[in-house]
C-alpha cells in the first residue's frame, strides 16, 4: 500500500511557543488555487553535489548515539511536538486522530508522550491527564522561555458542558493539574512575555479571560472580542464589537481598545475597523471611514469610501500616506522598531501582483520599493527576511511576459536586483538570462518545495532554500541551493527537494531527502556549509519522511526524523529517530577556528565604501568552512561595526517619487510632477520641499551625500469640522464645570475668566508637547464608484491631506 504524506508546519508563535505539527494522508490534498502555467526556459541540474565517504569510525560513532522510537498501536493521524523550556532536552509529543468528537467517546483516543532526553526515548504519560482528548489544533502550549510550564486544552462538547478544562504542569509535563474552565477556550492560550503566571485567551462565548494565577482562576476582562495582541510591559491592544454581533469585522463595525493595567481601564484607539496589527514599534489597523464629499481632500481619491492604515507609533495615532491608493487588497509583509514593508496590489480583480511599499521610521511617509511583487489569488507570498544578514528580503516578481522571477534587496528594500548564477551551475545557450529563482510560500502551497528558505541570526550569511536556474521559477522537481553570504553568492548543493535542518549555529547543516511516493533511510550532513555533504544510514527499516525536527533555535546537535512505515497489519506506525551529532563533533572550537569576514564586501579591498550597508560595516567573527569543530550552546556572534559615510545607497526614493530601471536615480512620479504636498500637522498645513531621497530607516551613515528636505509652514489652516466640534466640545465642557464653581462659591465674573484664560493657556502648551503626527490618506477601497486618479478644479497643482484627530483617541 503507497501512503501519501504531507508535512505540515504550525507555528504558535507568542501563544504556545514553538511547535511542529506532522501529519499523514491517504489522499492527495485538496485542490488548491493555481495560476496557469507558463513556460520558461530551465537548465537542468547539471552540478555534481560534492560528497565525501562516512569513515569506518565515524559510522561506528553515530551508530551508538542513533536512537528509533516506534509508536506501535499508536493511529493518530497527526503528530505534534512541542519544546518546553530551552536546553531543558523536555519533547511533549501530541497524537491525535483524525474523526468527529462523538466518536472519541465510543472507545477512540489522543496519545500523550514525554522525551527527558531531546527525542532519544518517548514515554507515553496519557495516564497524567486521564486519557483525556486534547484538542489537535491547538491543544498544547509551552510557556516561554525556561519556566516549565505547560498547559493542555481539553477537547470537550460545549454543548454538554458549561466550561472547558485545561492541564496545567509546572514542572515540564512529570504531573499535571486539572483546571475547570467557567469558558470554552476557542484559540490557543497566550503567555505573558515577561510574567508566565498571565494568561490570556478569547472564549467561545467571544469574551476575553484572563488569570493572573496560572490558569487557577479566570475572570472575564470583555465581551465580543475577536482579536488581541500583548504590547510592551502590561499593555494589551484588542478589537471588539461593541453590540457583540456576527461578522462585525467583515462589515469594519469593529472598535480597537487598549489597557495598560489588564483590563480595569479601557482607551478606545480606532473605530470602525476590520484588522488590527502589532509589529516592531507599530501598530496598524485596517479601517473604513464614510467621506463625505467635499469635507476632505485625498491624493487621487474623489470617492465615499476609503480604507486606511493607521500606525501607532510610540505615543502618536498617524495615518500614513500611500501614493497607489486604489486596490482591493493590501498586506503588512514585515516590519521592526524602524519601518514596515507593506504589499498593494495592483487594479484588477484577479490580480496576482502589486506593489511593495516601505514607511519611513514613523510609518506615515511610504515610498515605492517594488513593483510587480507576485502575491497570488490563494494570499501567499515569498516575501522572505533572511534573518541571517542584516537588511536582507528575498521575494518573487511576475515580469511582464508572465514569468516569475526572484530578486533581493541588500538594503532593506532600497535597491533589487536579480539572483547571480551559482557558482557550479552551467547555463546553455537557449538561456538569455539565467539566474537562480527561490521557491517560497507559493512552491510550498502548493507541494512543489518541501521547506520554505531557512536562515537564524547565529549562523551568520548562512541560507538554504530550494531553487531552480534559469530565466524563470520553474514547476518541476527543485535542487537545494545554499549561499554562505547573505545571497551574494549561491552554490548548488544537493539535487531534488530535501527537508533541512541548522544546527549548532550553522556549524552542521542536516538534509534527507523528500519523497511521497517511496521511503528514506539516509541523512545527510555538512560541517561546511553545504560545500561538500556526508551520508549516515540511519535505520535498517526506511520510513516515509514526515520532516526534520530539532529544539527550537540552531544551538543543539541532537536531530529527529519524523516518519512513518506499515507495521505487519499494514497500518502506519509513527517513527522517531534521533540522532546525536554531539559524540562527532566532540573538539570544542578555538581561536583559530574562526575568522574575521566583513560582511556586504565586494572584495575592494581598502575601500571606503567597501561592506557599508545601512551606513555601517559589519566585522563578523565567524567559523572557517575548513574547521571541523562544535560552536557548542555558549557561543555568541561576534561583530564589530564601523560607520560609513553617507551615498545614494543610503537614501530610498521618496514619497512622490521612484527609482529608475537600473539605476540609483530618483526620478519624480509623472503625477506628482508640479504639484505641492501639503501634510496636516496640529492644524496647520506644511509643504514638503524634497529632492526626491530620504534616507532608509535604521542607516546609520554619516556626513556625505545629504540632500535637502524639509517641511516649511505655509500659514494655512487645516482640519474639519469634527475636530473642531470635539474641541469646541471639551471647552464647553471645562466652562460647565467651572461655571459651578463660580456659582458655588459666589465668585465673580472677572474670577470666572481668568480661570478660564489659565485653563485655555495650559491645554495651548499641553498641545505644544503632543508629537507631530502628520495626517494621511492611505488605501482605498474601491467598491461604489472608480478610482479618479485626478481632480480637475482650482486645486488640480496641489496634493492635500487631511484626516481627523486622533488625539481624542488615545488620550
Amino acid at each position: 500500500m503507497i501512503w501519501r504524506l504531507t508535512a505540515l508546519f504550525v507555528v504558535y508563535l507568542a501563544a504556545c511557543g514553538e511547535a511542529v505539527t506532522f501529519s499523514r494522508t491517504l489522499l492527495d490534498g485538496q485542490p488548491r488555487n493555481s495560476r496557469q502555467k507558463r513556460n520558461s526556459w530551465l537548465v537542468k541540474s547539471n552540478f555534481m553535489p560534492c560528497e565525501t565517504p562516512l569513515s569506518p569510525k565515524q559510522k561506528k560513532t553515530l551508530d551508538r548515539n542513533t536512537y528509533e522510537t516506534g509508536f506501535h498501536g499508536d493511529d493518530g493521524f497527526t503528530f505534534s511536538l512541542t519544546w518546553v523550556g530551552d536546553g531543558t532536552g523536555v519533547i511533549l509529543v501530541l497524537s491525535t486522530v483524525s474523526a468527529p468528537l462523538e466518536s472519541f467517546y465510543e472507545g477512540g483516543s489522543t496519545r500523550l508522550y514525554r522525551s527527558q532526553d531531546y527525542g532519544k526515548s518517548f514515554h507515553d504519560i496519557s495516564h497524567a491527564i486521564n486519557n483525556s482528548f486534547i484538542k489537535k489544533d491547538f491543544g498544547i502550549c509551552a510557556g516561554p522561555g525556561n519556566s516549565q510550564q505547560v498547559i493542555l486544552i481539553a477537547e470537550l462538547p460545549s454543548t454538554h458542558n458549561p466550561g472547558g478544562v485545561i492541564f496545567t504542569s509546572v514542572d515540564s509535563g512529570v504531573t499535571f493539574r486539572s483546571v475547570q474552565l467557567p469558558f470554552h477556550p476557542a484559540q490557543p492560550i497566550s503567555f505573558h512575555d515577561q510574567d508566565p503566571e498571565c494568561l490570556l485567551v478569547i472564549g467561545t462565548d467571544s469574551a476575553l479571560w484572563l488569570s493572573q494565577d496560572f490558569g487557577n482562576h479566570w475572570s472575564k476582562i470583555h465581551d465580543g472580542v475577536y482579536s488581541f495582541t500583548w504590547g510592551p510591559g502590561n499593555t494589551l491592544f484588542f478589537s471588539y464589537s461593541p453590540n457583540n454581533t456576527m461578522e462585525a469585522n467583515k462589515r469594519g463595525e469593529l472598535f480597537l481598545r487598549r489597557t495598560r493595567d489588564l483590563g480595569r481601564t479601557f482607551t478606545t484607539i480606532a473605530k470602525n475597523i476590520y484588522t488590527f496589527g502589532y509589529i516592531g514599534s507599530f501598530l496598524f489597523t485596517s479601517v473604513m471611514e464614510k467621506q463625505v464629499r467635499g469635507k476632505m481632500q485625498t491624493a487621487h481619491i474623489n470617492t465615499h469610501l476609503h480604507a486606511h492604515i493607521y500606525l501607532y507609533a510610540i505615543h502618536s495615532l498617524s495615518c500614513p500616506h500611500v501614493p497607489t491608493l486604489c486596490l482591493q487588497f493590501y498586506s503588512l509583509l514585515d516590519g521592526d522598531e524602524d519601518m514596515i514593508f507593506i504589499h498593494v496590489d495592483s487594479p484588477g480583480d484577479n490580480s496576482y501582483f502589486g506593489t511593495i511599499y516601505t514607511s519611513d521610521d514613523r510609518g506615515i511617509l511610504y515610498s515605492k520599493s517594488l513593483e510587480h511583487h507576485l502575491f497570488g489569488m490563494e494570499r501567499k507570498s515569498d516575501f522572505t527576511n533572511v534573518t541571517s544578514l542584516r537588511g536582507v528580503y528575498l521575494t518573487n516578481v511576475l515580469v511582464d511576459d508572465g514569468r516569475i522571477t526572484t530578486v533581493i534587496t541588500f538594503n532593506k528594500g532600497g535597491e533589487w536586483r536579480p539572483l547571480k548564477k551559482p557558482e557550479n551551475v552551467e547555463c546553455g545557450r537557449s538561456v538569455e538570462r539565467c539566474n537562480l529563482h527561490i521557491h517560497g510560500e507559493h512552491s510550498h502551497y502548493s507541494g512543489i518545495s518541501p521547506m520554505l528558505p531557512l536562515t537564524d541570526p547565529t549562523a551568520v550569511g548562512l541560507i538554504i532554500a530550494h531553487g531552480s536556474v534559469g530565466d524563470s521559477i520553474s514547476a518541476s522537481k527543485p535542487d537545494v541551493y545554499v549561499s554562505s553570504d547573505g545571497g551574494y553568492n549561491w552554490i548548488g548543493t544537493l539535487k531534488g527537494p530535501h527537508h533541512y535542518s541548522i544546527l549548532d549555529s550553522g556549524g552542521l547543516i542536516v538534509a534527507v531527502e523528500s519523497y511521497k511516493d517511496r521511503p528514506v533511510n539516509s541523512i545527510k550532513f555538512s560541517t561546511d556549509e553545504g560545500q561538500c555533504w556526508k551520508t549516515y544510514n540511519f535505520t535498517e527499516q526506511p520510513v516515509f519522511i514526515a520532516g526534520l525536527a530539532s529544539e527550537p533555535g540552531t544551538k543543539t546537535l541532537n536531530i529527529s526524523v519524523f516518519g512513518y512505515r506499515p507495521e505487519d497489519d499494514d497500518q502506519p506506525m509513527w517513527v522517531a529517530v534521533t540522532i546525536d551529532f554531539e559524540q562527532l563533533l566532540t573538539r570544542e572550537c578555538a581561536e583559530s577556528d574562526y575568522e574575521e569576514w566583513l560582511a556586504h564586501s565586494d572584495n575592494k579591498r581598502g575601500s571606503e565604501t567597501d561592506g557599508c550597508v545601512l551606513g555601517y560595516k559589519e566585522t563578523f567573527r565567524r567559523l572557517k568552512k575548513m574547521s571541523v569543530c562544535r560552536n557548542g550552546r555558549n557561543y555568541v556572534v561576534s561583530k564589530q561595526q564601523t560607520p560609513c559615510p553617507c551615498t545614494k545607497e543610503d537614501y530610498m526614493c521618496d514619497y512622490g517619487y521612484y527609482h529608475n530601471e537600473n539605476s540609483s536615480e530618483c526620478v519624480e512620479e509623472t503625477d506628482f510632477k508640479d504639484k505641492k504636498v501639503e501634510v496636516c500637522i496640529n492644524g496647520q498645513l506644511e509643504e514638503l520641499h524634497t529632492r526626491g531621497y530620504r534616507k532608509i530607516p535604521s542607516d546609520k551613515c554619516e556626513g556625505g551625500f545629504s540632500p535637502p528636505r524639509q517641511m516649511n509652514a505655509s500659514n494655512k489652516h487645516c482640519g474639519n469640522s469634527s475636530e473642531s466640534s470635539s474641541s469646541s466640545h471639551h471647552l464647553h465642557r471645562l466652562d460647565e464645570v467651572w461655571l459651578q464653581i463660580v456659582i458655588s462659591v459666589s465668585v465673580g465674573i472677572i474670577a470666572l475668566a481668568v480661570i478660564i484664560a489659565i485653563a485655555l493657556t495650559v491645554q495651548r502648551m499641553n498641545y505644544r508637547q503632543r508629537p507631530t503626527a502628520y495626517r494621511f490618506s492611505a488605501l482605498q477601497l474601491h467598491e461604489e464608484e472608480p478610482c479618479i486618479i485626478s481632480e480637475s478644479g482650482p486645486s488640480s497643482n496641489r496634493v492635500s491631506f487631511q484626516e481627523d484627530s486622533d488625539d481624542d483617541l488615545i488620550e
